[in-house]
């Protein structure tokens, strides 16, 4: 599937009605400066569709994303492990979205600092993302920041500590890949 459009609807901190939508979610997160937003720039084919900040921690809301005209969001959450303000509103807010909020995203993504590799934050994810049963990828992202060994020892690594077969290189900065991981993502949609 090929995106045409996509469009910002809104930011969320709680219940609202566009989670009561009959629209995919197609969820994303990870630890701050991961790259998340770059990452769904790249997908979408846009630099602006989401803001990218210098500093980590710019989202603190849910934001929603429309993509191709009703067929299903960018749910783009907020980056944990560091966040201007209340670290643990940010967790909270997450946690009630991914456990609470009764909304069983089509997939989420969990993007990965490919340099950095598995932080104890993102195996606690992954125990909330396998305790609430949730359909999952993760996603390698900066691996344009090391070499090609360097970049197979830390997939190795990964893959070891997560219990994953399936961890996913990506670079949203030269999007070599971006057709396969889009393809990887919209599974059966």
């Amino acid at each position: 599937m090929k995106i045409t459009s996509s469009e910002f609807i809104r930011g969320i901190v709680g219940p609202n009605d566009i989670l009561e939508r009959d629209i995919p979610q197609i969820c994303f997160v990870g630890r701050s400066n991961v790259g998340k937003s770059s990452l769904i720039n790249a997908l979408v084919g846009k630099k602006d569709l989401v803001k990218t900040g210098k500093k980590p921690g710019k989202t603190t809301e849910i934001n929603f994303f429309l993509i191709n005209k009703n067929k299903f969001y960018f749910v783009d959450l907020p980056g944990y492990g560091y966040a201007r303000g209340n670290k643990e509103k940010i967790r909270e807010l997450i946690l009630w979205y991914l456990a609470e909020s009764g909304v069983k995203p089509y997939v989420v993504v969990l993007v990965l600092d490919s340099k950095v590799g598995l932080t104890d934050f993102d195996k606690d994810m992954l125990d909330v993302l396998r305790g609430e049963k949730h359909n999952y990828i993760i996603i390698a992202n900066k691996s344009d920041k090391l070499n090609q060994k360097e970049l197979s020892e830390k997939l190795k690594l990964i893959k070891i500590e997560s219990g994953e077969e399936n961890v996913f290189p990506y670079s949203a900065m030269n999007k070599k890949g971006t057709d396969e991981l889009l393809k990887k993502i919209l599974f059966g949609l």
